[in-house]
């Protein structure tokens, strides 16, 4: 079901565990009263706008542009009326993934501040690259998107709640510009024998040291997270597309086609061409 009643961008199957993201254009329009049964966040695009809120007996106007942010507790309940425009990014978070991000620093799941017009330019730039994922059809695939929302998770915990979660340092690990850049060469690259070599450059660090930070932030060897994309890019080729199994070997960077079938039914349950008479 749709966040809001206009006509939503990028609904859909989403990579993602526990976030559901839309793109709206909303026009003049009054919303009416209602509850928002997860936390909720938009982040203006596009537009000028200005803004009336309606919640708990409480009014008020903001004035809005591209970057402001709204911030929604679950259990809410308001009405707005937007007098302009705009192009929104809308997320909802469902608790789980709070909770099981507050969990990992052992605190209980807390309260959140209700904010209409947030400057937060971490949470922005979170919120745009979750967008930017979504409009060119999440390339990284799940791993990237659940390490992003986990990211937005941890943001709203730290600087969002009444009682903001203190998770700690920053675990080791690559920086997500830095794991974006080899996850993106991985991608760009999967049709090739890659090496560990040239993938750990792309990071500026050594194989040994690149292995280690890749799994201590992902969970993943770098082989794993590569094989999950090449058979994700090879179910693609197999549903939208006329090509022949082993063409998509080639294409999906197995050395041979009777390695491309032996880890399509490891990681699947079945043969390639089993899966495509499934779809």
């Amino acid at each position: 079901m749709p966040l809001l009643p206009c006509a939503a961008h990028h609904v859909g199957e989403q990579p993602w565990r526990g976030v559901l993201l839309e793109r709206h254009e909303i026009p003049s329009m009054e919303l009416p009263e209602h509850e928002h049964r997860e936390l909720c966040l938009h982040l203006q695009v596009r537009g000028d706008d200005q803004m009336q809120w309606w919640s708990e007996g409480r009014h008020g106007v903001e004035r809005t542009f591209p970057g402001s942010i709204m911030v929604v507790p679950p259990g809410t309940r308001d009405r707005t009326l937007w007098k302009g425009a705009s192009e929104r990014l809308i997320v909802s978070l469902k608790p789980g993934l709070l909770e099981e991000v507050a969990s990992s620093a052992d605190a209980r799941m807390p309260e959140f501040k209700t904010g209409w017009s947030v400057n937060d330019a971490g949470l922005q730039r979170i919120l745009a690259e979750m967008g930017r994922e979504a409009s060119e059809g999440w390339p990284l695939g799940r791993l990237y998107a659940d390490l992003t929302a986990a990211n937005l998770a941890s943001a709203l915990l730290r600087r969002h709640a009444f009682d903001p979660v203190n998770l700690g340092p920053a675990r080791g690990g690559l920086p997500v510009p830095q794991l974006r850049r080899v996850m993106e060469f991985m991608t760009a690259n999967m049709d090739r024998d890659l090496h560990l070599d040239e993938i750990a450059r792309e990071a500026g660090l050594s194989s040994f040291h690149f292995a280690r930070e890749f799994r201590s932030v992902t969970g993943q060897t770098p082989y794993q997270y590569l094989l999950d994309q090449r058979i994700d890019r090879a179910k693609w080729l197999l549903k939208d597309h006329a090509w022949a199994v082993q063409e998509v070997a080639g294409m999906t960077g197995f050395q041979s086609p009777v390695n491309f079938v032996r880890a399509f039914r490891r990681r699947v349950g079945v043969t390639p061409g089993a899966w495509r008479k499934q779809g």
